[in-house]
């Protein structure tokens, strides 16, 4: 049987890649798992494998091509479906024989079809880049004996980057959950199977009671899937359910297959609000006896027995915990601070909020920080660089790759807003608003993590004022953001008046920064926020 692969969907947005190698030709005989073309998206240079072994028949593109996901990358011949195909076509021979064997016949060729009509696949683990070979299974959000559609969610994998989703490439059954939650899979090894229709065409009857005995048994089969396993529902419909304690096989679904909308879930939960009465009834009315009994069970002292609990650190939380480790001790840090006075910045971003904030962009005072932090940055270039592992060269970075810590369910993620430098601040602030809602949902992008330059972590916004960051590796300088206040401070003519004050504080690598760099970068920073329209004469 000569059989497609189909560009998996390796996540992270990627719809489309360029055909940079084949590394087969047609007619070649290639084993699973054996490399069959190289193929370049946004994010990487990625090798696609084959999943089974089989001879090449066909490949869809030529080299610098643009291959789509899901489409058809390259067809097979598998071994195993040729020699199956040839026993069938032996077993229909004797059906042309003589007229007393027709319709045991074409009942057996009927079974075969029926049987062969549904295949088991393994759906491999793809390979989404940056060198991970593995990562963990936060969560199924599927069950063994579900139906599925094409593109739905079929779980969760945390990779030392990100949180991210594997969709299904295809409909079907799932047959096999090979892992369990909190195990690490392997990329390119099994991560589910798949039980997936295959749409033959039987061969052709000897009479119309042949065909007529054949078709109420194809539509049994057809009309399966609709019956087997639990509802087909998103996600977010299978969320629904749980906050109201539904079951959700027992919703009717009325979409294709019986798929379950919320729509279905509130028009059942309408229907079960109803019928809930009489079982509280019948609680209500339970002998007395019964409820003393219980009360009597009632024990007058007890002992609660606690347990440890012990969770293994892993994804964004490892890799945290080690480049912390290695960024303290093989970078000198010290801590220089500073108290801001915007006063002026918070009144600008005020009056001009209204106009400019959309669901799109968020204007907070983040844009600002960043934009001019640039701009001080172009006056002192050693704040943007970066050293080798053993301090023998700095390099200067031309881009401006600002990145910003969020707390995110996943744990600490640092994305970056790139050239900050040619941005303007309503751009940065459309980057900013981008990244930390993927941030916060733990599906960011390892593209928007990579090549950062300097950071800015805004610990104010948890409550703080005052902390000693540290250096997100191999950038040399981290600040942290104190949340703002409103203090009591005097004025030119002496005069006591409330003033907007944020403390902010750094650390530098103290190989490459000296207090005074320090100092005088973050003067030329403060100059810029607390006069704003000294940051708008800089801007180019």
């Amino acid at each position: 049987m000569i059989k497609d692969f189909i560009l998996p969907d390796i996540g992270e947005g990627v719809v489309e890649c360029e055909l940079v190698e084949w590394l087969v030709k047609e007619g070649d005989t290639v084993v699973e798992d054996q490399p069959i073309a190289d193929v370049m998206t946004d994010k990487a240079l990625v090798q696609i494998p084959a999943p089974f072994a089989g001879v090449v028949t066909k490949l869809y593109y030529a080299k610098g091509d643009i291959a789509k996901v899901h489409a058809p990358l390259y067809a097979v011949q598998i071994e195993g479906a040729v020699e199956i195909a040839s026993e069938e076509s032996i077993a229909t021979e004797p059906a042309a024989t003589t007229a007393k064997v027709t319709e045991p016949v074409a009942a057996t060729t009927a079974n075969t079809s029926s049987s062969s009509s549904v295949s088991i696949e393994e759906f491999l683990l793809p390979d989404i880049g940056e060198g991970i070979v593995e990562c963990e299974l936060v969560e199924w959000l599927v069950s063994e004996g579900d139906w599925v559609e094409e593109d739905q969610p079929i779980a969760d994998v945390m990779t030392d980057k990100a949180l991210v989703q594997i969709p299904a490439i295809k409909a079907g059954k799932i047959a096999k959950l090979h892992y369990r939650k909190g195990q690490l899979a392997k990329v390119h090894a099994p991560l589910f199977a798949i039980e997936v229709e295959q749409v033959t065409s039987a061969p052709a009857a000897t009479n119309t009671d042949t065909v007529a005995n054949a078709a109420p048994t194809a539509q049994a089969v057809s009309a399966e899937p609709a019956r087997q396993g639990k509802s087909l529902a998103s996600p977010a419909v299978r969320r629904m359910a749980r906050s109201l304690d539904i079951d959700l096989s027992q919703v009717p679904g009325t979409g294709k297959h019986g798929r379950v909308y919320k729509e279905d879930i509130t028009r059942f939960q309408q229907g079960a609000s109803n019928v809930s009465t009489p079982s509280t009834t019948q609680v209500k009315e339970a002998p007395a006896q019964a409820t003393q009994a219980s009360q009597t069970q009632v024990p007058t002292s007890t002992v609660t027995q606690r347990a440890d609990t012990v969770e293994p650190i892993r994804g964004v939380k490892a890799v945290m915990a080690r480049m912390m480790v290695e960024s303290v001790s093989s970078i000198p840090h010290f801590t220089y601070c500073e108290e801001f006075d915007l006063t002026n910045l918070v009144a600008l971003r005020e009056s001009m909020k209204v106009k400019y904030s959309s669901d799109e962009v968020k204007l907070t005072m983040m844009p600002f920080f960043m934009k001019s932090m640039s701009l001080a940055l172009s006056q002192f270039p050693v704040m943007n660089s970066q050293v080798n592992a053993d301090c023998t060269e700095l390099t200067y970075k031309a881009r401006h790759n600002i990145g910003m810590a969020v707390d995110s369910k996943v744990g600490l993620l640092v994305p970056n807003i790139k050239d900050v430098q040619d941005k303007s601040i309503l751009e940065v602030a459309a980057e900013i608003t981008r990244l930390t809602q993927a941030a916060r949902s733990g599906r960011v992008a390892p593209a928007d993590l990579k090549d950062g330059t300097i950071s800015i972590s805004n610990i104010g916004a948890l409550g703080g004022t005052v902390a000693t960051p540290i250096i997100n590796k191999p950038e040399v300088a981290i600040v942290a953001l104190g949340k703002l206040q409103t203090l009591p401070r005097f004025n030119a003519k002496g005069e006591v008046e409330a003033r907007q004050i944020m403390q902010v504080s750094w650390s530098g690598d103290h190989r490459v920064i000296d207090g005074g760099t320090i100092a005088r970068f973050c003067n030329l920073w403060k100059q810029y926020l607390e006069q704003p329209q000294e940051m708008l004469l800089a801007m180019r």
